[in-house]
């Protein structure tokens, strides 16, 4: 415990720096902002994130979007060989949306937690020069045995947010996806993390998506059994539908949904053949 509190102290030290010498504006842009005039940049500033994320996708300039958390995020695994959501994004951002240039860059690891995040956070996210910073985490944070408490969660999360809005890049944060807690009792507490990670994108204005209610909402509208069975692949894993709709609730949030594009529900259609 004391490790990891040093870890977090030295990582805000670390980043204050960055801050300060890196003192221009422009380095609390991301780095497609780079293509917006200079007496445009006051503006961009003042933006909400979500009117940042508009603004970046007019740009020319390719962006660099930065996937991490755990193996939900690495979709390791469980998919069957399938897409996991970051790797629907990119299809949709990529080819549909035709930023061909954009990078979508996934790190991560199964297993990993708000601290192992914390403790690679160069390697993981501010190597890449981030435009944009989606994390997904909280499901091996709130596992007994991980010794991270809700407080410490809370600290980790506030730590993350603060390097990534230090490197100019904007925070996506997403709860994590519901599970079947009867049959996982060791994150039985699972849902007290999705509040935190609510509170924190609330208290700091960060873009959220919401897997946790919105599978909720799905359950509502149809049966906890048949969520579980088409969209989970064991009590704690999306398959690749669960991964689609992670995928599409996103898209949602960003304001890049269309239902008529086959990432989004459209049909495939290659002609004939």
């Amino acid at each position: 415990m004391n490790f990891s509190k040093y870890t977090r102290r030295k990582f805000l030290r670390n980043t204050c720096l960055l801050t300060a010498v890196s003192g221009s504006l422009s380095s609390f842009l991301p780095s497609s902002s780079m293509g917006i005039p200079k007496e445009a940049q006051k503006q961009f500033q003042e933006l909400t994130d979500r009117n940042k994320i508009k603004e970046l996708l007019k740009q020319k300039t390719p962006a660099n979007w930065v996937f991490t958390g755990d193996s939900i995020t690495q979709g390791a695994k469980h998919t069957h060989g399938n897409r996991s959501y970051p790797e629907v994004f990119s299809e949709r951002l990529r080819w549909e949306i035709r930023r061909s240039r954009d990078q979508i860059i996934n790190t991560g690891i199964s297993g990993n937690t708000t601290r192992n995040i914390l403790e690679d956070f160069d390697w993981r996210i501010k190597q890449f020069s981030p435009s944009v910073v989606s994390l997904m985490i909280g499901t091996n944070d709130c596992a007994e045995g991980r010794n991270i408490n809700l407080k410490l969660f809370n600290e980790n999360l506030d730590s993350l947010i603060t390097g990534i809005r230090a490197l100019g890049a904007i925070p996506i944060l997403h709860t994590p996806n519901l599970i079947i807690k009867e049959k996982a009792p060791e994150r039985s507490n699972l849902s007290e993390y999705v509040d935190v990670i609510k509170r924190v994108a609330e208290d700091k204005k960060i873009i959220l998506v919401d897997n946790w209610g919105y599978w909720k909402q799905a359950i509502a509208m149809t049966s906890q059994a048949k969520i579980f069975n088409e969209w989970l692949n064991d009590p704690l894993h999306p398959n690749g539908v669960g991964h689609l709709e992670i995928a599409r609730l996103m898209f949602k949030e960003l304001a890049i949904f269309n239902s008529n594009d086959p990432t989004c529900g459209g049909l495939y259609y290659e002609g004939e053949h």
